[in-house]
C-alpha cells in the first residue's frame, strides 16, 4: 500500500468533492432563508414545501443528465456543467424578482447539485485503490458537511441584516461555484472512462501517476476484462436480469436515506424548534449546532466505514434512527424544552453522519459493474432525488395535519423496515475492487 501515490489521489478526491460543498450549500441555504422567503413570498404550508422540494426535481433532471453526459463524454465535462450551473443559479436566486423565477433558478440549482451528487463520489470511486476507496468516496460526504456547517454559520451571521438577507444567503454561493470550477479544470479524466471508449494510453497514464507498476497493470487487465463485449449502454440495459439485483438493490439504499427523515431535520429546523417555542435566533443557532455534529460524525464515519465495513454502519444508522424519532415524537408531542429537542436532535444528526449519509454513497458508487456505472449510478441518484422531493414536500402539510411530532412516527417505521431491507438485501464490499465486486453484486 506504500506503493500508492496517496497525496495525488486524495488532492484530485478533494477537488471532485467540491461538488459536495456545493450539494451542501444549495441544501442548507434553505433552512437559514426559510423564514424570510415565508415573508417575502407568502407562503402557505403547500408552496413552502413545493418551494423546499424544488431542488430535488431539478436533481431528478440532473441525475439522469449526469449519468449519459458520464457514459458519453466522461465524468469530467459532467463536473465543469455542473459547476458552471452552480454560478448562474446562486445569482439568479439572490436576484429573483418574484417567487416564480425564483422557483426556476432553486430547480436550475438543483440540476447542478443532481449531476456533482452523482458523479463526485462516481469519479473518486474510480480513480481510488480498493483499500482506500471507501474513505475517499466519503470525503464527498465531507465537503457536504463542511458545506452544510459554513452555510449554517453565514446564515446565522447574517440573520440581523434586515427582510433581503435571504438575498445574499443565496448569492453568496457562486464563489465556492467558481473555485470548484477552477479544480475541476486540473483533473485527469477517469482512467475507467478512457478504458472504456478505448483510450488505453490515456488511462494507463493516469494509473501511473495513481499506483506502482503491478497495480496499473492489474488495474488494466481488470477494467478490459469487466468491459469485454461492452457497446452503447441505454438506460434499458441497467435492468437487465444480469444486473437487476444491483440496481434494486442501489435504488432501495437511495430511497431508504432520504425516507428515513432526517432531510426533514435539516431543511425544517426552524419549523421544529418554532414548534416549542424557540425564537428565530434560536432557530438558526440550533441549524448551526447541526452543522457541527453533522461534520465531527461524518470525520468518524471516514475512519470507520474502511475499517466497520459498510453493512454494519447501515445497520447501526437504521436502527439508532428509529429510536431516536419515537423518542423526538414524544417530546414535540409533549412540548418538552428546547434544550430536550435539541439533544435527541443532534444524536439522531450524529447516528445518520456515521452511517446512511456517507454508506449510501459509497455503496452507490460501487455496486454497479463498469459497463453501466455511469447509467445506473443516475437511476439510484434519480431515485433518492426523488425520495427527498417526496419527503419535504409532504411535511409541511402532514406537520400542519397532524401536528409537528406526527410524521416522525411514520419515519421511525421505515427506518425499522429499513433494518430488515439492509440485512437481507446487502452485502459487504469493503476491500474489494470494483471489478471483484461486480460478481459480488450479481448475486440474487
Amino acid at each position: 500500500m506504500s506503493h500508492f501515490n496517496h497525496r495525488y489521489i486524495l488532492g484530485i478526491s478533494f477537488i471532485s468533492a467540491l461538488g459536495g460543498y456545493l450539494f451542501g450549500f444549495d441544501f442548507a441555504v434553505i433552512a437559514g432563508a426559510l423564514p424570510f422567503l415565508r415573508t417575502e413570498f407568502a407562503l402557505n404550508s403547500w408552496w413552502e414545501g413545493f418551494l423546499t422540494g424544488s431542488l430535488a426535481l431539478g436533481c431528478i433532471v440532473g441525475s439522469l443528465w449526469a449519468g449519459n453526459l458520464a457514459d458519453r463524454y466522461g465524468r469530467r465535462p459532467g463536473l465543469i456543467c455542473a459547476a458552471l450551473i452552480f454560478a448562474v443559479s446562486s445569482l439568479g436566486m439572490a436576484y429573483s424578482p418574484a417567487l416564480s423565477f425564483f422557483l426556476l433558478m432553486r430547480f436550475m440549482a438543483g440540476i447542478g447539485v443532481g449531476m456533482a451528487s452523482m458523479l463526485s463520489p462516481l469519479y473518486i470511486a474510480e480513480v481510488s485503490p480498493a483499500h482506500m476507496r471507501g474513505r475517499n468516496v466519503a470525503i464527498n460526504q465531507l465537503t457536504i458537511v463542511i458545506g452544510i456547517l459554513v452555510t449554517n454559520l453565514v446564515n446565522y451571521s447574517l440573520a440581523d441584516n434586515g427582510p433581503d438577507t435571504w438575498r445574499w444567503m443565496f448569492g453568496l454561493g457562486a464563489v465556492p461555484a467558481v473555485l470548484f470550477l477552477i479544480g475541476v479544470l486540473w483533473l485527469p479524466e477517469s482512467p475507467r472512462y478512457l478504458m472504456k471508449v478505448g483510450q488505453v494510453n490515456a488511462a494507463e497514464k493516469v494509473l501511473q501517476k495513481i499506483g506502482h507498476p503491478e497495480f496499473v497493470a492489474a488495474t488494466m487487465t481488470s477494467i478490459s476484462t469487466s468491459l469485454a463485449g461492452s457497446g452503447a449502454v441505454s438506460y434499458r440495459a441497467v435492468f437487465a436480469p444480469s444486473v437487476r439485483p444491483a440496481v434494486l438493490v442501489g435504488i432501495g439504499l437511495a430511497v431508504f436515506q432520504q425516507f428515513c427523515g432526517i432531510n426533514v431535520v435539516f431543511n425544517y429546523t426552524s419549523t421544529i424548534f418554532e414548534s416549542v417555542g424557540a425564537n428565530l435566533d434560536r432557530q438558526l443557532f440550533e441549524t448551526v449546532a447541526i452543522g457541527i455534529v453533522n461534520l465531527i460524525f461524518t470525520l468518524l464515519a471516514m475512519r470507520l466505514v474502511d475499517k466497520t465495513g459498510r453493512r454494519p454502519l447501515m445497520l447501526y444508522g437504521a436502527i439508532g434512527l428509529a429510536g431516536l424519532y419515537l423518542i423526538l415524537s414524544v417530546l414535540l408531542q409533549t412540548q418538552a424544552s428546547a434544550g430536550w429537542v435539541s439533544l435527541v436532535v443532534l444524536l439522531a444528526i450524529a447516528t445518520y453522519a456515521t452511517s446512511l449519509a456517507p454508506v449510501t454513497w459509497v455503496l452507490i458508487s460501487e455496486i454497479f459493474p463498469n459497463k453501466i456505472r455511469g447509467m445506473a449510478s443516475s437511476v439510484a441518484v434519480v431515485s433518492l432525488w426523488a425520495a427527498y422531493f417526496l419527503l419535504v414536500f409532504t411535511f409541511p402539510i402532514l406537520a400542519e395535519q397532524l401536528g409537528t411530532y406526527g410524521p416522525f412516527y411514520l419515519y421511525a417505521v421505515i427506518c425499522f423496515l429499513g433494518f430488515w431491507f439492509v440485512k437481507s438485501k446487502v452485502k459487504e464490499t469493503k476491500g474489494k475492487t470494483l471489478e471483484e465486486l461486480e460478481d459480488v453484486m450479481m448475486v440474487h
